[in-house]
């Protein structure tokens, strides 16, 4: 058995490295459009899975998508709901579950914000790229996304619901 580490080669670091700055820099500059709207990212991001959930969520399967906790997602969703751009109700059915539901006043300001964040990632990633390089990045991406969906119950398997 081998216990010496397996260092990056010169490809893959520069390859993490990029991807660290997208993560350090990019993600940042991404919140700028939120910020005016005293939201973060990853509260837009409940918006949207929430818009594209047409009968709503329940909490669990929202917090298994986004990879939250329950109490994370709870803190987020107080936020949402205080806005007026979420409500959350008992299901009928089964009264020890929550759903979620975007709000017409939620679905307008998705829509308002939406297409400012489009922009904000077409100006930070794909307009760099030309379609062989943005098709090279979905797949590379693609797979590590499978992946990290197969270790984390409920998270994104990849190519999942449009969020921006």
């Amino acid at each position: 058995m081998n216990d010496e580490p397996r260092w990056l080669d010169d490809t893959e670091q520069h390859a993490w490295l990029s991807l660290l700055a997208i993560v350090l820099v990019g993600f940042p500059e991404l919140e700028r459009t939120f910020r005016p709207h005293g939201l973060v990212h990853v509260e837009y991001g409940l918006l949207a899975a929430l818009s594209n959930a047409e009968d709503g969520l329940r909490l669990s399967d929202l917090a298994g998508q986004m990879n939250m906790s329950a109490s994370r997602l709870s803190h987020r969703m107080r936020k949402l709901v205080d806005l007026g751009y979420v409500e959350i109700s008992g299901d009928a059915c089964d009264g020890r579950v929550s759903i979620a539901r975007v709000t017409e006043a939620g679905r307008r300001f998705a829509e308002q914000v939406a297409p400012a964040h489009v922009a904000d990632v077409r100006r930070l990633i794909f307009d760099h790229l030309d379609r062989d390089q943005t098709a090279a990045l979905a797949d590379a991406l693609g797979a590590v996304a499978g992946k990290l969906g197969d270790t984390c119950p409920g998270a994104p398997k990849g190519l999942g619901a449009r969020s921006v």
